[in-house]
């Protein structure tokens, strides 16, 4: 049921009275990350805060302690339910899924440890976990979460939740991009693709392939893209030297905050057609991601908040 209308109270609306309304509204940046980190979605994260503002507004907040914890916990339960629909749909989806990218305000780059969280590549690599796992570790390493208070949103023991953090951490670091990436470095890559895009010569891009890179394209059977990963840059190279001259119309490239990192979006005849992203590893590019799906694509002109 991705993209209901959202009926959820915000912060545009002014000051609130209503002691639930202002709570929400407080932490309503917080509990939207939390699902989206969970889901990969900012459709469904939406979904999950209508969810969530629905149960919160029947909760008797005398018997609140923790506001937040509270509200976190709600949103994982819900996100969690959500989170196992979107696996059953991902197995019919057409092509590689890449998750929904999201404009970010420049600050958010600041937070080194909130943009790794909300990049594509740390997303996809959440995407390898169960869902009870990527709700333990984006609750415990993102977001700082007591295990108590983790035990209590995934309906585990806090020694049980130990344990899956554990697990959960070791499987993150054996596949999360090596050492800390420097947004210069992503910048130089997407340069590189923006001169191919505009000007047709790929030798400044090619020459930042690593030999394993991973090229990802999500067009969601609606747009025209890889239907499986191109692994290894002579494959790579060779796709994109076939396909970028054959592009019909005017180009234009604009450099963009996504998701906490640099990112292109591509225009063709002034629509956007896609979103570019890269991923670092020792300077070289090994993952590229291109999102085509124009369901994706509504959130790359007006910024969306995130916060921890």
């Amino acid at each position: 049921m991705a993209g209901t209308s959202q009926t959820t109270p915000d912060d545009r609306g002014g000051s609130q009275s209503d002691p639930a309304t202002e709570a929400f509204v407080a932490h309503r940046n917080l509990l939207f990350t939390v699902a989206y980190e969970m889901l990969g979605s900012a459709a469904d994260a939406e979904d999950i805060l209508q969810e969530t503002w629905l149960r919160w507004a029947g909760v008797d907040l005398d018997t609140v302690r923790n506001q937040r914890a509270y509200l976190v916990r709600i949103t994982t339960r819900q996100a969690l339910v959500r989170l196992r629909t979107l696996s059953r749909r991902k197995e019919s989806y057409v092509g590689p899924w890449l998750p929904e990218p999201l404009l970010t305000a420049p600050d958010v780059a600041e937070d080194v440890e909130l943009a790794d969280s909300v990049s594509m590549a740390m997303l996809l690599v959440l995407e390898t976990l169960a869902p009870t796992e990527r709700a333990v570790f984006v609750l415990r390493e993102v977001f700082a979460l007591e295990y108590g208070e983790i035990a209590d949103a995934v309906g585990k023991s806090p020694d049980a939740v130990r344990q899956i953090a554990h697990r959960a951490r070791a499987h993150v670091a054996a596949r999360r991009p090596r050492g800390v990436v420097s947004p210069a470095e992503s910048r130089d890559a997407l340069e590189a693709f923006q001169r191919a895009l505009e000007t047709g010569d790929l030798q400044s891009l090619l020459d930042l392939l690593a030999p394993d890179v991973v090229l990802l394209g999500d067009g969601g059977g609606v747009k025209q893209a890889v239907l499986r990963p191109i692994v290894g840059a002579d494959k790579v190279g060779r796709l994109l030297a076939a396909g970028l001259p054959r592009i019909d119309g005017t180009v234009s490239v604009e450099p963009v905050q996504m998701n906490g990192s640099p990112a292109l979006i591509v225009r063709l005849d002034g629509e956007i057609d896609d979103v570019v992203a890269v991923r670092m590893d020792d300077g070289k590019i090994t993952g590229l991601y291109i999102v085509r799906n124009p369901e994706k694509l509504s959130r790359v002109e007006r910024e969306t908040a995130v916060s921890r």
